[in-house]
């Protein structure tokens, strides 16, 4: 099996980011982003999608999260689209349902090359500690667009912001983890096209 690692350096005048990432790992992640809860909710991604991240973000949060938390899901995103590589064998879509105590949560994606975003969080506390909870919308969409996947994100019910958060992230790691696994049957690349 091919290594599907990618290492990335990003650097604007709001945010430095350092990450490695490789998708067939083991769940562990070393992640500093500078704010607290997102960076759990980083954790919680890559333990239930498989992943190992170590991931350092300095960025600008005397202004607040935005910058860090968007910028990260753009390097992210730019990894994982280098760690995939040519998408041979690989299952493409996965589809996820995660429920979090009273909360529950529905992703799905594509690993398609045609990014697209579709998100419906439902109403949410507007910070969650450090945390500003629209800024959930901002990196699902600096990812899916930077990893070319299209991807459905849909709080289907629930009443602590906190849960519903952290069903979408562990929803998002289990559907990337069964979206880029390898299936023996799949000749190539998974398309009618013959390329995604």
């Amino acid at each position: 099996m091919s290594i599907r690692t990618a290492t990335l350096e990003r650097k604007t005048a709001e945010t430095a980011i350092k990450l490695v990432l490789n998708l067939d790992g083991k769940g562990k992640g070393v992640i500093d982003s500078g704010i607290g809860f997102f960076d759990h909710m980083l954790n919680l991604m890559t333990a239930h999608g498989l992943f190992d991240l170590t991931l350092v973000c300095d960025g600008d949060l005397e202004v607040d999260g935005h910058h860090s938390v968007e910028d990260i899901g753009i390097a992210l995103g730019q990894a994982f689209k280098q760690a995939i590589g040519d998408k041979k064998g690989i299952r493409r879509y996965g589809t996820f349902y995660l429920p979090m105590d009273e909360a529950l949560a529905f992703v799905s994606l594509d690993i398609s090359g045609r990014p697209f975003l579709v998100y419906d969080g439902g109403e949410m506390a507007p910070m969650i500690g450090g945390y500003d909870s629209e800024l959930t919308e901002e990196f699902l969409r600096a990812f899916a667009f930077n990893a070319g996947i299209t991807l459905h994100v849909k709080v289907l019910y629930g009443t602590n912001s906190h849960h519903k958060v952290e069903a979408i992230f562990k929803g998002l790691g289990h559907a990337l983890r069964e979206a880029l696994s390898k299936d023996p049957r799949v000749e190539g690349i998974p398309s009618t096209k013959g390329t995604l």
